[in-house]
């Protein structure tokens, strides 16, 4: 527990960050209320669905280490709501030969277990894929259940003492020195801190504080989608994939993974820019049709005709690298669509951390200037 005196902090935004916050800002015994503008497990965000890959194979060691920390506490929320919704499946990155060597090293020198292969070798052990260049295993790796993890995180901050507010649209902040009001329709909510976790709606909250709304990157919300396709046999054992262009494969980077719904399959940041406000929701034919050619060419196990599409929200960053950082009594979450869902209640606590004013946010993910190399290609 933070030795931090108590204080009232209001979270903005009811999907998996927030959720995370609100989780551990509780649990260290502050005054927690989560707005949501929306009702629970609602598919207007970036959170829902009954799929997420979780691994570790990233190219920077503070990727792997805020991944170790997740998987930690992920185990940790499911003995405490009750239910499992991690599945280790194991994943495999394939493709670019260097783009898979480089995260053969971090991994090594990160002490996680893992395999290189060639696409032969691969095959054999899961037929239902066709791999391409270099080929590595970590069997660590799994799949979430997202809307069963988000219900978990909102169930344990409600426990811990939470109280979550759906359906309520917070439409600013306003700072006074007697401390920060959270906008909305039904009347204002007066607390000390503020945490900003809003996913694509991020620049809307913050317009009414252009100081704090200039030092973020250039948010970027697009509308993506992914397909789910019939498997011509149950998909046990199936790894979650992502195929890294630059070998025999030269279109966008793929992600993909056995899903209840059938095999996801899904090109990353391909979709079209949208508003949270005015999207349509309805896949496009052109996305489709390049993702079964995709499973035509790459997918044996699969059944590229029977194909289910679907859409989801990302709201990324130029470089891909997440903004968690803290200005006053206001500390933004955001640009976490595509990769960020797994390291949800590591990322809820370094908010938790961040509020206390318990250290400061790493390097990669603070406010201002970004002068980063962006994360690999693939990073889903």
């Amino acid at each position: 527990m933070s030795r931090t005196p108590p204080m009232s902090v209001a979270v903005i935004g009811g999907g998996a960050i927030g959720s995370a916050a609100a989780w551990q800002l509780a649990a260290r015994g502050h005054r927690v209320v989560l707005v949501e503008q929306f009702g629970p497990g609602h598919v207007r965000g970036a959170s829902h669905g009954s799929s997420r890959i979780f691994r570790y194979s990233y190219p920077s060691a503070l990727y792997i280490e805020l991944a170790r920390r997740a998987g930690r506490l992920w185990r940790r929320l499911e003995r405490l709501h009750g239910q499992r919704f991690y599945a280790r499946t194991g994943s495999v990155d394939h493709g670019n030969p260097a783009a898979v060597q480089r995260l053969a090293r971090s991994l090594h020198q990160a002490g996680i277990e893992h395999s290189v292969l060639t696409p032969g070798e691969a095959e054999l052990q899961w037929p239902g894929l066709r791999f391409d260049g270099m080929v590595l295993h970590h069997p660590d790796s799994g799949r979430l259940h997202a809307d069963q993890a988000v219900a978990a995180l909102q169930r344990c901050a409600q426990v811990e003492g939470a109280e979550i507010r759906f359906h309520t649209s917070a439409t600013g902040v306003r700072v006074s020195p007697s401390g920060v009001r959270v906008l909305s329709a039904s009347g204002s909510i007066r607390v000390d801190q503020v945490v900003v976790a809003a996913g694509a709606w991020t620049c809307d909250i913050l317009e009414s504080l252009p100081t704090l709304s200039r030092s973020l990157p250039a948010l970027v919300t697009t509308q993506e989608q992914p397909a789910h396709f019939a498997p011509r046999q149950t998909p046990v054992g199936w790894p979650s994939f992502l195929h890294h262009p630059g070998g025999q494969y030269l279109g966008p980077a793929v992600y993909g993974l056995a899903a209840p719904d059938g095999v996801k399959v899904g090109e990353h940041g391909t979709g079209p820019r949208v508003t949270p406000q005015h999207r349509d929701f309805r896949p496009d034919p052109d996305g489709v049709g390049r993702l079964q050619q995709y499973a035509q060419q790459w997918l044996p196990g699969v059944d590229p005709t029977l194909v289910e599409a679907t859409t989801c929200l990302y709201t990324s960053t130029p470089d891909g690298h997440f903004v968690i950082d803290r200005r006053g009594p206001i500390t933004v979450a955001a640009g976490f669509s595509g990769h960020g869902f797994k390291f949800a209640p590591a990322i809820g606590e370094l908010i938790a951390g961040l509020v206390a004013e318990q250290g400061r946010s790493p390097t990669l993910f603070r406010l201002g200037p970004r002068v980063s190399e962006p994360v690999s290609a693939g990073r889903r």
